[in-house]
């Protein structure tokens, strides 16, 4: 293999990056910061067989108001064949109630589902020449999700730089903050949270009871901010 295709830095075009937009809140603030720094966004949403698909559309409103290129993945057939088992988030395990570090919240761990995301997100990034992908992994996610971790995240970003001939960036500007930061920057960025989903259930409103609807109603009070998102349930004086 000719040793040149790794030392041309042309190989790649500056500022376009692949963005892995859920949906929800960490990725949504992310778009509008990429946004704010003036990069060429492709977003990709996936279809991994969640039990609803509300999370998808607000990523498609978002990228609809900015005029972003837009592709949804279809992972369907992988949840279908059993690979990622019985977890609550694509099988008929119940979604648990509670706090985000509750044990129960093991049950929404989908097994490697940010490695796969990130390996097609990388292949994207190669064919469209994109300099960088992101993705919204947060400090509140180490305890629960293991593909969020800053161990795993490093050794992936190896992964980036060796993946093809050009070395890419995998960029992950939340791994060391909290919720309550990203709102708080959210909220400076005038990011528009009632385009953003979170919850677990499917309703018509947010259950206000899962653990991830949990954490986000904490964010917005640490910021001294209302939610936009309109809750079945709330607990008084917590929130």
């Amino acid at each position: 293999m000719n040793s040149s295709h790794f030392d041309n830095d042309e190989s790649f075009i500056k500022n376009r990056v692949v963005l892995i937009l859920s949906g929800g809140l960490d990725s949504t603030t992310l778009l509008y910061r990429l946004l704010r720094e003036k990069k060429e966004i492709y977003c990709l949403t996936f279809r991994y067989g969640q039990k609803h698909v509300k999370e998808v559309q607000f990523a498609a409103k978002n990228c609809e108001k900015f005029n972003l290129p837009h592709k949804i993945i279809s992972l369907e057939k992988i949840t279908k064949a059993g690979i990622f088992g019985a977890n609550a988030l694509t099988s008929e395990t119940k979604i648990p109630h509670g706090e985000y570090d509750d044990e129960s919240m093991m049950d929404t761990v989908v097994p490697n589902r940010n490695m796969i995301m990130l390996s097609l997100a990388l292949a994207y990034a190669i064919s469209i020449r994109a300099e960088s992908v992101y993705y919204g992994a947060h400090s509140g996610d180490h305890a629960i999700y293991p593909d969020c971790r800053p161990e795993f995240v490093s050794v992936m970003q190896q992964v980036a730089k060796l993946c093809h001939y050009w070395p890419i960036k995998l960029e992950v500007p939340y791994l060391n903050i909290s919720k309550a930061d990203i709102v708080k920057e959210g909220l400076e960025l005038n990011v528009d949270y009632s385009l953003t989903w979170t919850c677990y259930q499917g309703g018509e409103l947010a259950c206000g009871q899962c653990g991830s609807c949990d954490e986000r109603l904490k964010a917005f009070a640490a910021n001294n901010a209302v939610d936009p998102l309109s809750y079945e349930v709330i607990k008084k004086g917590e929130y």
